[in-house]
C-alpha cells in the first residue's frame, strides 16, 4: 500500500514537473506559449507516456530502490535519456521535423533538473525524519477540521444560551434574509454563531464586488454578513478593505470560504476512485500551480477568469486580519468554512507580493532596525498577519515554535527540515545586515515575548544565520532566552573563538542528534 501511494505521488509530481518544465522553455521562444502550447501538444503527451512508462521501468518511481544521493542521481539520468532517445527515435520515424529542438530537448533537461532537486529533498528528508511509523502517527499534523473544533466547539463559541434562545433574539428580518439566501439549516448554525449581535444596523449580503458594499445605503453598519464565498471574489483584499469601511470600529464581519482541505475532499468524494485523483491532479495543475507563477498567472485567469480560487484556510485568515481584523471565531459549516472577525484597526499595508518561491519578512535587526530577510517561501500566503492568532490558539511547543502552526505548507514542513528554506538568508549575509552565527532575527510579536532586559541585548548585535539554539537545543522560551544571553556574554569575551565554537557545535547537534525546524 505504502509504494503504491508513493508510486501515485512520484507520478503526479512528474507529470506536473514535465508540464512546468514544458511551459517554462516555450515560454522562452519568440512566438511564447501562445504558439507552442498548441502546435507542440501531441509531443509533449507523447513524451509523457515515454516518460512515465520508462520511469516504471527503470525503478524512478520505485521507493525501494531510491536510497541515497547515487541511486536518485543514477535513476533519473538513466530514466530521462532513454526517454528522450525513446522520443527522438519516435519523432525520426515518422519524419516529424517540425517541432523546436529547444523545446524538445529543454522540456527534458528542465525536467531532469527539477526531478534531481526532488530526489535531492526526498532523501534527505528520509535521512533528517527517520522515525518509526508509531512515532509518525503520534506527531502528525490534526487536520484543520480538529483545530477548529478543538477551538470553539464548532460554532458555539458564543456560550449566549440554546439556539432557540439566540435566534428569538435576533430580528425577524435578518433571519429572513438568510435564510432566502443560505437554507434554513445553514441560517440557524449562523445565527448560533454569530449570536445577538445581529442589529438592526446589519446588513446582509451575497456579493463578490466591492461596489455592492461600497454602495450600502447606511454610512456605516455594526455587523456586515457576506454569504456567498471569497473564493469567488477576484480581488479579496480590496473587497474586504471596503467592508471596513463601512463598519465602526469594533463592528463584526462574517464571510465563509471553501477551504482548499475541503475542496480536495469535496473532488475526491465526487467522482469514481481513480478519476477522482486525476481530475483532482489537473484541478491542483491549474488551480494551484498556474496562479502561483508569474508567466502563467494571465493563462490561468484566461482559463478560469478568477472565478473558484483554490485558498488555504490560513490564507482566509491572514487576508482578513491584514484587512484590519482580529478573528473572533471559526466554524465548519456544512462544506465551508465561516468566519466572524473584529474590526480593529484600519486596513494594514501588504508586505510585498504573495505567490513568489522567495519572500522577505519583516525581522528586528540590530538597532531595533527592521530588515528584510529573505527566505523561501514555507507558509502560506498572508500568513504572518496571524501570528498572533495562532500564538494566542495554540501557543509554544518545545523548542519555541507554535503548536499546531497550520500556516505551514507540506512541502515547506520538508523545506524547514533540511534547511531549504534558509538559503535565500544568504543575501542578508551578503548585504551585512546578518552574520553566520548569532541570536535568530525576530518578527515584532515573537520579539515582544521576550523579557524586556533580552529585548534591549539583543539588538546591540547582528542577528545570525545560525542560532545559539542549534549548540544548546533548549525546549522553552525561558530557556531560549538564557541559552541567547549565555552566547552574548561569550561574544563580548571573545567574538570569532565564540562564533567558531558554536558554528561546529551546532552542526555536530544537527548532524548526530538530530537537532531539527519543526
Amino acid at each position: 500500500m505504502q509504494k503504491t501511494k508513493f508510486r501515485t505521488v512520484i507520478l503526479f509530481a512528474d507529470i506536473i514537473i514535465l508540464i512546468i518544465s514544458f511551459l517554462i522553455v516555450a515560454s522562452f521562444k519568440p512566438s511564447g506559449l501562445k504558439s507552442y502550447v498548441p502546435s507542440h501538444s501531441i509531443f509533449f503527451i507523447v513524451l509523457v507516456l515515454i516518460w512515465i512508462v520508462v520511469s516504471l521501468l527503470n525503478g524512478k518511481m520505485h521507493r525501494g530502490r531510491i536510497i541515497n544521493f547515487s541511486t536518485v542521481f543514477g535513476r533519473v539520468l538513466s530514466s530521462n535519456l532513454i526517454s528522450l532517445a525513446v522520443t527522438a527515435l519516435i519523432m525520426y520515424i515518422f519524419r516529424d521535423y517540425d517541432y523546436s529542438r529547444m523545446v524538445v530537448l529543454g522540456t527534458a533537461l528542465v525536467a531532469t533538473f527539477f526531478e534531481l532537486l526532488l530526489g535531492v529533498v526526498f532523501v534527505a528528508y528520509k535521512r533528517a525524519n527517520n522515525q518509526d511509523p508509531e512515532e509518525y502517527s503520534r506527531l502528525k499534523k490534526p487536520s484543520e477540521y480538529e483545530l477548529v473544533g478543538r477551538m470553539n466547539g464548532n460554532g458555539n463559541g458564543n456560550g449566549n444560551g440554546s439556539p432557540e434562545d439566540i435566534k428569538a433574539s435576533v430580528n425577524p428580518g435578518i433571519i429572513e434574509a438568510i435564510e432566502s439566501e443560505s437554507g434554513p439549516e445553514m441560517a440557524e448554525a449562523i445565527i448560533t454563531m454569530t449570536g445577538p449581535k445581529l442589529t438592526d444596523r446589519t446588513a446582509v449580503l451575497s456579493t463578490t464586488t466591492r461596489f455592492n458594499i461600497s454602495n450600502l445605503p447606511e454610512k456605516n453598519y455594526r455587523y456586515i454578513i457576506n454569504l456567498h464565498k471569497i473564493n469567488d471574489i477576484k480581488d479579496i483584499d480590496h473587497f474586504i478593505e471596503a467592508v471596513n469601511w463601512k463598519l465602526d470600529m469594533g463592528g463584526y464581519f462574517f464571510c465563509c470560504v471553501e477551504t482548499k482541505d475541503q475542496r480536495k475532499k469535496r473532488l475526491l468524494k465526487k467522482y469514481p476512485p481513480v478519476i477522482n485523483y486525476i481530475i483532482y491532479f489537473f484541478d491542483f495543475v491549474i488551480k494551484r500551480i498556474l496562479p502561483k507563477l508569474k508567466f502563467t498567472r494571465n493563462f490561468y485567469l484566461f482559463l478560469t477568469g478568477g472565478n473558484k480560487a483554490v485558498i488555504s484556510r490560513a490564507e482566509a485568515l491572514g487576508r482578513i486580519c491584514r484587512g484590519g481584523f482580529s478573528i473572533k471565531q471559526e466554524s465548519f459549516i456544512g462544506n465551508q468554512l465561516c468566519i466572524e472577525a473584529r474590526k480593529v484597526t484600519e486596513p494594514l499595508p501588504k508586505n510585498g507580493a504573495y505567490y513568489g518561491p522567495i519572500i522577505t519578512l519583516p525581522r528586528i535587526g540590530k538597532g531595533g532596525e527592521i530588515i528584510k530577510v529573505y527566505k523561501l517561501r514555507t507558509m502560506h500566503p498572508y500568513s504572518e498577519y496571524i501570528q498572533d492568532y495562532v500564538y494566542n490558539l495554540y501557543d509554544l511547543q518545545d523548542g519555541g515554535k507554535f503548536n499546531n502552526d497550520f500556516r505551514i505548507t507540506s512541502w515547506g514542513s520538508v523545506c524547514r527540515k533540511i534547511w531549504l528554506d534558509e538559503v535565500p538568508t544568504f543575501i542578508n549575509l551578503a548585504k551585512g545586515n546578518m552574520k553566520l552565527v548569532g541570536v535568530r532575527p525576530l518578527s515584532k510579536h515573537y520579539f515582544e515575548l521576550y523579557k524586556e532586559d533580552v529585548r534591549q541585548r539583543r539588538i546591540m548585535y547582528k542577528p545570525g544565520l545560525i542560532p545559539p539554539f542549534y549548540a544548546d537545543m533548549p525546549s522553552d522560551l525561558d530557556s531560549i532566552q538564557a541559552s541567547e544571553m549565555k552566547y552574548l556574554d561569550s561574544y563580548d569575551r571573545s567574538p570569532l573563538l565564540t562564533d567558531f565554537r558554536y558554528f561546529w557545535k551546532s552542526w555536530w547537534n544537527i548532524l548526530f542528534k538530530h537537532a531539527r525546524s519543526k
